[in-house]
């Protein structure tokens, strides 16, 4: 079950077009996964334009003339999009199904590289929107505890994991800072995948992990 999801706050900006195009598309990969937020997206988009409509009604001075200049445009030609075979992400013949949104993002996927342990990683290219990681935590893996010098976005997309804060499923999401420290583990039998963004390094915070701290930009 999804327990963590965008606040109504930030879907409404999300269904307004008003955040970064990382947050959007991680925001969109959760959607995908959970219903919930599908449905209150759909009802903020039909709040944003009934509020749009009564705007340019109400700045419209012919409206008649608006009306004639929309039906008098050529009407657009039907596009036949043939669909798109995508590969799914594979770790040592562990094949994971993503959300509909990071499907075409499995091109720009790197290679697989153990970090510590039972951790793994695998960056994302996101072209001009910078990059993100697939993080995969093996029965027993996890990462160093840590807060955050900016923020974190996580999805998780297959399996669970806790960090001291909260047990996460698959579809959850979080947005963590610097007022968060945690340490990420999977203690489930087949492991945890998730999905991460951050903007800025993290911030290790204990053991020898924190030896770490000038390189972790090359990892996290």
């Amino acid at each position: 079950m999804i327990n963590f999801h965008p606040n109504m706050q930030q879907l409404d900006l999300f269904v307004a077009g008003n955040v970064e195009p990382s947050v959007a598309l991680i925001f969109s990969a959760h959607i995908d996964m959970c219903h919930k937020c599908r449905q209150k997206c759909q009802k903020l988009q039909q709040i944003q334009s009934i509020e749009a409509l009564s705007e340019n009604i109400r700045v419209a001075t012919d409206l008649s003339s608006m009306l004639h200049g929309i039906t008098a445009l050529p009407q657009s030609q039907d596009v036949v999009v043939k669909p798109s075979q995508y590969k799914p992400l594979e770790l040592d013949g562990k094949k994971f199904e993503l959300p509909r949104t990071l499907k075409r993002y499995v091109q720009h996927t790197g290679n697989w590289s153990r970090l510590v342990g039972k951790l793994w990683q695998a960056p994302v290219d996101l072209g001009y929107m910078g990059k993100a990681n697939f993080i995969y935590m093996e029965n027993g893996g996890k990462v160093p505890e840590h807060t955050h010098k900016g923020t974190e976005l996580t999805l998780v997309i297959d399996g669970q994991y806790s960090d001291g804060l909260a047990d996460y499923d698959c579809g959850d999401f979080t947005l963590l800072d610097g007022q968060h420290k945690h340490q990420p583990h999977s203690d489930v039998d087949g492991g945890c995948l998730v999905f991460t963004i951050v903007d800025k390094p993290l911030h290790f915070t204990a053991g020898i992990a924190r030896l770490l701290n000038p390189f972790s930009h090359l990892f996290f």
